[in-house]
């Protein structure tokens, strides 16, 4: 009776321990296998980390940075080709379409936070943004403190919002959220008068405001909302395929390739206008280089 409790035991384990096997066995690495393609999550206006360039074809500092990743892959992986298909999303529809195997690799403009490691998984950071707000000059704004009763642009999908809320100058201010599909619908709204502000991350705000009609029209101002680790996001719960990834990233870091890629994006002209952001690297990314980390934004901002 002993023996057959212990081997009923033995196989209830076994049974019970079968999910995971099979998730070990499988996940994206397999079904990048598999298929012999995988699949890009890409932003159509996140300038300069990822967005359509004059031929409608995604460029950025973050799809140069995916495509190191797929190299790695196809090395791990022992595959000579690998098809590359490019998914546009949003901020709305970005995690979703990572979580439910639609996009292998989201290669954007995510913020890495709390909750959203929830859900997902982050390769480690590969930019760090400040939140703030564009204005137009000519508008005098300098700080959220002058935005009561004015409408203020966001992206749908984003936490810009709250994070104005939250901020002790914007606790008390009134103002009217309207809400942009995209940046590039975002920013619209602030350059037809729509909105006096459009709150976002730094570079983004920087990218649109060099590619604009008239860049000369406006200014980042205000507070710094919050610190930012921007990085690519997979699907949760996939030890292998995160590995692969994390080596692939740390690599160019390791190898100084992560700088000559920022170079070219931040500080060069790029598409479509030729112009350049002229957007120094920041002492906290320099650090993060030297000493990879995919810890989320709460680890940045905590007081």
């Amino acid at each position: 009776m002993i023996r057959r409790a212990a081997a009923v035991v033995s196989l209830t384990l076994v049974i019970l321990a079968l999910p995971a096997l099979a998730q070990d066995a499988g996940g994206t690495l397999k079904k990048v296998r598999d298929s012999g393609s995988i699949t890009m999550g890409i932003r159509e206006s996140s300038l300069p980390l990822s967005y359509l360039d004059d031929k409608q074809q995604p460029v950025g500092y973050h799809i140069e940075i995916c495509n190191r990743i797929v190299d790695a892959l196809k090395a791990h992986l022992k595959m000579s080709a690998l098809k590359i298909t490019h998914t546009p999303v949003t901020s709305q529809n970005r995690i979703p379409l990572v979580t439910n195997g639609t996009v292998d690799l989201e290669c954007g403009s995510t913020t890495n936070n709390e909750a959203r490691k929830k859900q997902v998984d982050f390769a480690p950071t590969t930019f760090v943004t400040n939140v703030r707000m564009a204005v137009k000059k000519a508008s005098g704004i300098k700080s959220l403190s002058e935005l009561n009763g004015k409408p203020v642009a966001t992206t749908t999908g984003t936490t810009s919002v709250q994070l104005m809320r939250a901020h002790e100058k914007g606790k008390h201010i009134d103002f009217k959220e309207v809400y942009g599909k995209d940046h590039a619908d975002a920013f619209l709204m602030l350059e037809t008068d729509r909105a006096v502000a459009f709150v976002m991350d730094d570079n983004l705000l920087a990218g649109l405001i060099v590619t604009s009609k008239n860049p000369n029209d406006y200014v980042i101002v205000g507070e710094v909302l919050n610190i930012e680790p921007i990085a690519i996001m997979l699907r949760k719960d996939d030890p292998a395929f995160k590995a692969v990834v994390d080596d692939a990233v740390k690599a160019l870091m390791k190898s100084g390739e992560i700088d000559k890629l920022y170079a070219k994006w931040f500080m060069n002209p790029i598409p479509p206008k030729g112009a350049s952001l002229n957007f120094p690297m920041s002492d906290k990314l320099k650090e993060l280089i030297k000493t990879p980390s995919d810890a989320p934004a709460e680890a940045y901002n905590r007081k």
